[in-house]
């Protein structure tokens, strides 16, 4: 999506993402038993849900039976310390709700050590994804952001890597990939707000300075952050011509 694209309505994200992050949020420190701050990379996990439009009931379902499955199998005196031991449930959760709303057959139940992913189609998905953000790094080249392409050829190295290490024959580790690609989406918002000009930048905020008005009372700091980083990024990602990485947007 280009720089003139249709501007997306705060306000209008506001109410709905402030119930997903603070539910997500609550439903973690139920489960866990304490108060349990969410770190940054929950944060951007619970982005990625909400942005790929994972239903909060499914999300919700895989958290706690996350901890349910991890409190049959685990000594007592640990600890889950984040959402991201708890990202396979929530695939599983995302599939069997999607499945209800269609009225489709039930799908062939999976080993526990697996996802429904294909590796193949992994490997598609990233490769699709690199040429994005190679395409992404040449239109800075052209504009002469030296400094973008640079950082956006980093990323699509790592990139590279993470597709060069899936093996199509192998089971593939949920886990460990999705919480490489969330490090590496950050790693792309912070190139990206990086290089936009501080114009841009200010007109950003002002969007969502105008929907957070109303919710900020009710909100706590770090749900106001974690909702001006989700509209930032996307605006961002629009204005550049970038995907999002995450293997929910498949």
């Amino acid at each position: 999506m280009s720089a003139t694209s249709p501007t997306p309505n705060a306000s209008k994200l506001v109410e709905p993402d402030f119930k997903y992050f603070a539910e997500i949020e609550e439903c973690f420190q139920r489960a866990r038993g304490t108060p349990t701050l969410l770190s940054p990379l929950d944060w951007a996990l619970i982005e990625s849900w909400k942005d790929a439009g994972v239903p909060l009931e499914a999300v919700l379902a895989g958290v706690e039976r996350s901890f349910e499955k991890f409190k049959m199998r685990r000594a007592r005196f640990r600890k889950i310390n984040g959402l991201a031991y708890c990202m396979q449930e929530v695939l599983r959760a995302t599939e069997e709700f999607e499945g209800a709303r269609a009225s489709a057959k039930p799908r062939a139940e999976t080993r526990r050590d697996e996802t429904p992913f294909d590796p193949q189609q992994v490997k598609l998905y990233l490769a699709s994804n690199l040429k994005a953000v190679d395409e992404a790094r040449q239109a800075a080249k052209a504009r002469n952001q030296r400094v973008l392409s640079g950082e956006l050829a980093e990323i699509a190295e790592a990139l590279r890597a993470v597709e060069a290490g899936i093996d199509p024959q192998s089971v593939l580790d949920f886990q460990d990939i999705e919480t490489r690609l969330t490090a590496l989406e950050e790693k792309l918002t912070a190139t990206l707000t990086r290089a936009a000009p501080t114009e841009l930048l200010t007109e950003f905020q002002r969007e969502v300075d105008r929907g957070l008005a109303r919710a900020r009372r009710t909100m706590t700091v770090p749900q106001i952050e974690s909702l001006s980083r989700q509209f930032l990024k996307r605006r961002l990602f629009e204005h550049y011509r970038v995907p999002r990485l995450s293997l929910f947007f498949m």
